[in-house]
């Protein structure tokens, strides 16, 4: 039955986290994609499981072991039934009647729990539900408890994993939210017959009579509400960690729509390792606790000290420091389809080309950075309950507060570390507070070989605590700073670079001696996003549709980038207000610190320019939630596989710019794929298109080239522009000049039927062959 019940909890797991992936993409619809929102998100989800870890302890121990059983087939149908009608319920109530409202942030906060409150209420309960299940003896209980816990965890790696990598593209949204629900159902109808064959027992029995040996761990049982700290502190160090790997490695791999899921599949993956081969060698330790203090700070330490080696071994490595360097990210799709081939070459087929940026990036980095620590952290789990669990009628009980007391702590750690000490400390000084809580977990564990640092500490206490803050001092000086950590993984020394970084992510811009000129390059995450000085498909972006439009007014550009889209816009005298919304608020700070160093007039105009109003946010949700309406939108440049991207490039995104045009507007997309282009092209029933480039109008969009002409030959025009470096004539002659089209309302568009949607990004999890 064990055996069983390990991969049906396992199978538990999938569903939690291929639901955990797809509802907080459906609730970035309602809330923002921000880091504000995604915060908000995953605390209401871990508040949801903590009030659900606490309950279902509780009621495990007051019921029998099979009433506990029933309990758990209850709750997987109860996330199957809101798993089947979440897509409903996320998108078509809570988005499209209600995203519109202008709600501030405790509301929001409050919605977004009361939204989550549900599905994670039940599943909390189910590990203490089916802990006191499947506890039969005392002695067995830890060893029982941690295996349930790695098999769900490993599960929940595995649904990371092929969520992000085969339901997605495969599937999309919705279609992967059924699959979940089916997962589930299928775990309820697995666990039913067995329940109602297991023999009823008295909620306080242990299933044989036995009670169990007496404790091991010391004379004196622990004070609960020390190990109840030790947890939380535990989950305030593991999703501290968790937030600084997935800036640094989405740094690395320059992050796509496949980045989150394969961390998080490391994360994952480590925590159920360890919690699993903890439980096999659970009997054999003499002293869990201190064990369970010894390989929390393990994890900590070990997991700065790897980092700082990243940041020191990078540059000397070519291949690293050639791609961290480069403005491009990897290629994933032409990576995959290359696996295939290598397999067959490493089994006697022929030689193929081996994707070693993939393997490094996708597959080395996130093995040896993020899953070698979580194996200590995961490993840790069924010490501390082998400490706590005293008392066969409390297994349940003991459980739920424990993992409740973990989620309190990870949610200090969601906030305290996104909010305070990334915008505070940055990434590097974020790792060293994370030392430093480790070294207090070294302190207690070396402090008294035999109760752990809990009651008296003895003689060694003092030598502890020296020894732990050398090791502290150390873990922090081997950082590197923060400005020093950012350009190795930019591949430039740093008096080169620019950084601005806070809780919405990391700008850095990189300066680069070209063979005539200066480039300044812009990052957002590790993304090469634009450059100065301006040019090429990111001032047209913004020239276009301006110098189109007969009286542009108000206009809105989604990403701020370098400015160079702004500030293009900026060259219509006509216009009187720009409304730039960029999601990483750090990008106009290192603008203006880039301002200081550069002589780049265009650059200097842009930031003094009083017409234009920055905004830090969702671009998205600022157009969904204003009342205000615009003569031009824009959304600048992404690439249709960068993460999130597909908010920009469904059809539905198209009809939202579509509903905030004054009469006349024009709307103003770039087309990097025949999916964007067909979706824009279904919404708006006059477009015209140019190289790369669609505007779209309710109304026929007139291109008078006279017009356009003396339009281009106004004083202002030219000095703005010269004042850039930019031929204006040859910008567009070089999207006007040529290969243009023009779709009006008789145009049949009911063969445009492969195109992205909210529910199905395709473009963006797109592995189809190249």
């Amino acid at each position: 039955m064990r055996i069983l019940a390990a991969v049906v909890f396992g199978a538990s797991g999938f569903a939690a986290l291929l639901y955990q992936v797809i509802w907080q993409r459906l609730l970035a619809f309602f809330s923002g994609a921000d880091v504000y929102s995604a915060t908000i998100i995953v605390a209401a989800f871990m508040a949801g499981l903590g009030i659900g870890h606490l309950a279902g302890g509780h009621l495990a121990d007051r019921v029998s072991r099979r009433a506990s059983l029933l309990l758990f087939v209850g709750a997987e149908l109860a996330i199957a039934a809101f798993g089947a009608a979440s897509a409903w319920f996320y998108y078509d109530v809570l988005y499209l009647r209600f995203a519109e409202l202008p709600i501030g942030r405790a509301p929001m906060a409050a919605v977004l729990f009361v939204s989550l409150v549900w599905p994670t209420f039940f599943m909390g309960m189910s590990l203490p539900l089916l802990s006191r299940a499947l506890t039969v003896t005392l002695d067995r209980a830890a060893s029982t408890i941690g295996g349930l816990y790695g098999a769900n965890t490993l599960g929940a790696a595995l649904g990371a994993l092929i969520t992000t990598w085969g339901l997605l593209p495969w599937m999309g949204l919705a279609g992967s939210l059924r699959a979940g629900a089916v997962i589930n159902l299928a775990c309820a109808a697995l666990f039913l017959p067995l329940a109602l064959r297991l023999e009823t027992s008295p909620a306080h029995a242990t299933g044989d009579g036995a009670a169990g040996p007496p404790p091991r761990e010391a004379p004196v049982p622990p004070a609960p509400l020390f190990w109840m700290v030790a947890a939380g502190a535990a989950g305030f160090v593991a999703l501290s960690l968790e937030i600084v790997w997935f800036r640094l490695l989405g740094v690395m791999v320059k992050s796509s729509a496949f980045t989150f899921g394969t961390l998080l599949t490391a994360y994952l993956g480590g925590l159920g390792f360890g919690a699993l081969a903890g439980s096999l060698l659970d009997r054999r330790v003499r002293r869990p606790g201190r064990l369970f203090l010894l390989l929390q700070a393990g994890a900590g330490l070990g997991a700065t000290a790897l980092l700082a080696a990243l940041g020191a071994v990078a540059p000397q490595v070519p291949a690293l420091h050639d791609y961290f360097a480069g403005y491009e990210p990897l290629d994933v799709r032409s990576s995959v389809h290359a696996l295939g081939p290598m397999v067959r070459g490493l089994i006697g087929g022929p030689d193929a080309q081996v994707p070693a940026h993939f393997i490094r990036l996708y597959v080395m980095a996130p093995l040896v950075l993020i899953t070698l620590p979580t194996c200590l952290l995961g490993a840790a789990f069924p010490f501390v309950q082998r400490v706590v669990q005293r008392d066969p009628g409390h297994v349940g009980r003991r459980v739920g507060q424990l993992l409740a007391a973990n989620i309190t702590g990870s949610l200090l750690g969601t906030v305290i570390t996104g909010f305070l000490l990334l915008p505070s400390l940055g990434t590097s000084g974020t790792l060293a507070m994370v030392a430093v809580v480790s070294s207090v977990f070294a302190w207690f564990g070396i402090a008294s070989p035999r109760d752990a640092g809990v009651g008296r500490r003895g003689r060694l206490g003092v030598p502890a605590a020296g020894l732990a803050a050398l090791l502290g001092a150390l873990w922090v000086a081997a950082l590197p700073s923060n400005d020093r950590l950012w350009a190795r993984l930019h591949g430039a020394a740093p008096e080169r670079i620019v950084v601005g970084e806070d809780d919405t992510g990391l700008s850095v811009i990189r300066r680069d001696q070209e063979a005539t000129h200066l480039v300044d390059r812009v990052f957002a995450n590790g993304l090469g996003q634009s450059s100065l000085p301006y040019g090429g498909v990111h001032t047209a972006l913004g020239a276009l549709a301006v110098f189109i439009h007969p009286n542009p007014v108000d206009v809105a550009i989604v990403g701020l980038g370098s400015g160079d889209t702004a500030y293009a816009a900026a060259g219509r005298p006509d216009v009187r207000r720009i409304v730039s919304i960029e999601i990483i608020r750090p990008q106009l700070t290192t603008l203006g610190a880039l301002a200081e160093r550069s002589t780049y007039g265009a650059l200097h105009a842009l930031l003094a320019d009083p017409r234009i109003e920055h905004i830090a946010g969702d671009g998205r949700t600022y157009l969904m939630r204003t009342f205000e309406r615009f003569d031009v939108i824009e959304a600048d440049a992404l690439r249709p596989t960068s993460a999130f991207s597909g908010n920009l490039f469904s059809e539905e995104y198209f009809r939202l710019l579509r509903s905030r045009l004054k009469p006349g507007g024009l709307a103003v997309t770039w087309a990097p794929t025949r999916r964007v282009h067909d979706g824009f092209v279904r919404v708006f029933p006059h477009v015209l298109s140019v190289p790369g480039i669609l505007v779209g109008s309710h109304e026929p969009i007139t291109l008078d080239r006279g017009v356009l002409a003396e339009r281009v030959a106004d004083p202002r025009v030219r000095e703005h522009f010269g004042r850039a470096g930019i031929p204006l004539d040859e910008l567009f002659e070089s999207y006007l000049g040529g290969d243009t089209a023009y779709y009006g309302p008789d145009f049949d568009r009911s063969a445009l039927t492969d195109v992205n949607t909210d529910l199905f990004p395709r473009d963006e999890f797109d592995l189809s062959s190249p």
